[in-house]
C-alpha cells in the first residue's frame, strides 16, 4: 500500500478539533500558526490526494488575524464544493460550467462558519455527488491516504481524505445516499448523517420532494462530531426534533441492537460479514442485546431510490444551461450523470409512485425502531475498490452495477430521514479501514453518540500513522 499523511510536530500536531480548541485557548499555539500549518499540510498532500477543489488561503489568513467567535474559533476546515460560500464558486465536482465567486454565504455555510471554523477552501467531490467514488475524467480521482491506489469514496471524498491525512481535524460533508458515511468508512473516520431537518440546508435541498440530503462533518474522533452537533444546535434548532445537547460520554442504557448483513437487495462479502459479526460480538460483550434480523426495507426500495436519484440527474441535465449560464456544456458531463438522466427519462411515468413510496418509509422505520434501539450493518458491502473500478467514463450499466454492489446499506437512512453513523471499528486483511454503521430512529443522534463513545473506548480505531 502507498500510505500518505501530514501529521508532524507543527502547531496542529495530532490534535483533533476539540484538542486544538484547548491548545489555542491555553496559549500553546496561536490561530495564525494553526492556519499556516494546515495550509502547508494541504499543499504537501494535494499532489498525492487531489482532494482540494478551490483554495482560499488569503481569506483564511485574514480570518486567522481577526477570528470570529464560536467554540471552534480558529480551527481550520474545508467546505465541500456543493454548498455556497461567499467569495468562492460552487462547482459541484463538475467542469461542465464555470462558477463565479458568490456574494454571500448560503444558509448552511452561514450556520457552519458561525461555529468559528476557518475555511481554507473547498473540497473535491464526484460530479454533482452522484457517484460513491470521486473519479472525474478530467479533474482526476480523489485518492485515499490509507492507500493511494484506492478511491477515497464520495461524494465527500476530498473532505474525508484531508481529515484522515491530517491536513485539518474536521471538515464539512453532506449525504444524499451515504456521502458522509461512505468516505468516513473508507478513510477511517467518524461520519454521522443527522436526522432529516436537524441541520439547516441551502434552499435547493430544502425544496426536494423527498429531502434525502443531510449536512454534517467528518472527523477523527467521536467528541469532534458531538461538539459540532452541539454547536450547530446553538446556532439553529429544529424544534420538532428532540435536542441532542452536549453528549460527552457513553450511555448507561443497554440497547437492543438489530444486525443486518444483507442490504437493499445485495449481500456483503464474506470478509465484511465476518467483521460485522465481530462488531456484533463486541456489543454483546458490552452488555447490549443483539439479534440478527432481516432488514426492514421493502423489496421496492432499491429501484425507487435509484429512480429518484436519476430524477435529480435529469433535472440537472435539463435545466443546466438556465441554472449555470452560457458556460454550460452538456458534452462535458460524465457517463454516470448522463446515464442517470436516460434512466429517469425512460421511467419518468414511475417517478410519482416512487416518491409516494419513499415518503412512506419513515413510518416503516419508526415501526422497526419501536422494537430495536439501534441497527448495525457494515457501512459498505465490499472492501474499498481501487481507483478505476467506478470510473464514471465507463459504461453506465457496468458502473451502476458495481455501485449498487458496494453501496447497499447507506441509502436506507436517506430515504427514511433517520440518523446513522459510520465508525472505523474494523480493518480488512489488506490493512484498510472498514466502517461499521449504526442507525437509530428519527431524532436518535444522542443515542448514537453515546454508543460511539463506548465503542471508541472499547475498541480504539487504527491510526494512519501506524
Amino acid at each position: 500500500m502507498s500510505r500518505v499523511h501530514a501529521f508532524g510536530d507543527d502547531a496542529l500536531g495530532d490534535l483533533d478539533a476539540v484538542g486544538l480548541v484547548t491548545a489555542i485557548q491555553e496559549g500553546e499555539v496561536s490561530i495564525p500558526e494553526v492556519v499556516e500549518a494546515a495550509i502547508e499540510r494541504t499543499e504537501r498532500l494535494q499532489p498525492e490526494l487531489n482532494a482540494v477543489a478551490y483554495v482560499a488561503y488569503d481569506r483564511a489568513r485574514a480570518e486567522a488575524r481577526d477570528p470570529r467567535g464560536g467554540f471552534f474559533a480558529g480551527v481550520p476546515t474545508f467546505v465541500k464544493d456543493n454548498v455556497d460560500v461567499a467569495q468562492m464558486p460552487t462547482q459541484q465536482g463538475c467542469d461542465a460550467f464555470r462558477g463565479a465567486p458568490l456574494a454571500v454565504d448560503g444558509d448552511f455555510a452561514r450556520m457552519f462558519l458561525a461555529t468559528g471554523l476557518v475555511p481554507l477552501g473547498k473540497t473535491q467531490l464526484s460530479e454533482f455527488g452522484f457517484s460513491p467514488s470521486a473519479e472525474h475524467p478530467r479533474l482526476g480521482p480523489v485518492r485515499s491516504p490509507w492507500d493511494t491506489t484506492r478511491t477515497a469514496g464520495a461524494s465527500s471524498a476530498g473532505s474525508a481524505a484531508l481529515v484522515a491525512a491530517g491536513a485539518v481535524p474536521i471538515a464539512h460533508a453532506n449525504d444524499g445516499g451515504g456521502s458522509i458515511r461512505i468516505p468516513a468508512a473508507v478513510n477511517g473516520l467518524v461520519g454521522l448523517k443527522p436526522t432529516r431537518d436537524r441541520i439547516v440546508q441551502d434552499k435547493l435541498s430544502r425544496q426536494l420532494p423527498v429531502r434525502i440530503i443531510a449536512d454534517g462533518v467528518v472527523s477523527r474522533s467521536v467528541r469532534d462530531t458531538a461538539a459540532f452537533l452541539r454547536e450547530a444546535e446553538c446556532v439553529y434548532r429544529e424544534l420538532r426534533l428532540p435536542p441532542i445537547g452536549d453528549v460527552t460520554r457513553s450511555g448507561r442504557k443497554r440497547l437492543r441492537v438489530a444486525v443486518h448483513t444483507e442490504g437493499l437487495g445485495r449481500v456483503c462479502s464474506p470478509e465484511v460479514r465476518e467483521l460485522t459479526l465481530k462488531t456484533a460480538h463486541l456489543l454483546e460483550e458490552l452488555g447490549h442485546e443483539v439479534e440478527d434480523v432481516p432488514h426492514p426495507a421493502p423489496a421496492y426500495v432499491p429501484d425507487d431510490f435509484l429512480l429518484y436519484w436519476a430524477m435529480l440527474a435529469m433535472l440537472i441535465v435539463r435545466t443546466g444551461r438556465r441554472a449555470a449560464g452560457p458556460t454550460w456544456d452538456r458534452a462535458r458531463l460524465d457517463n454516470l450523470t448522463l446515464g442517470l438522466d436516460r434512466h429517469a427519462r425512460r421511467n419518468v411515468h414511475r417517478v410519482p409512485g416512487a416518491i409516494r413510496r419513499l415518503r412512506r418509509l419513515q413510518s416503516v422505520s419508526a415501526d422497526f425502531h419501536r422494537t430495536y434501539d439501534v441497527a448495525l450493518t457494515p457501512t459498505l458491502a465490499l472492501e474499498t475498490p481501487r481507483v478505476g473500478h467506478l470510473d464514471p467514463s465507463a459504461s453506465y450499466d457496468v458502473v451502476m452495477g458495481r455501485i449498487l454492489d458496494w453501496v447497499t446499506f447507506t441509502p436506507w437512512q436517506n430515504a427514511t430521514g433517520d440518523p446513522a453513523v459510520s465508525l472505523p471499528l474494523a480493518t480488512t486483511a489488506a490493512g484498510l479501514p472498514q466502517g461499521m454503521m449504526f442507525s437509530a430512529g428519527s431524532g436518535g443522534e444522542a443515542t448514537l453518540l453515546e454508543l460511539a463513545y463506548e465503542l471508541e473506548e472499547a475498541s480504539p480505531w487504527a491510526s494512519i500513522t501506524g
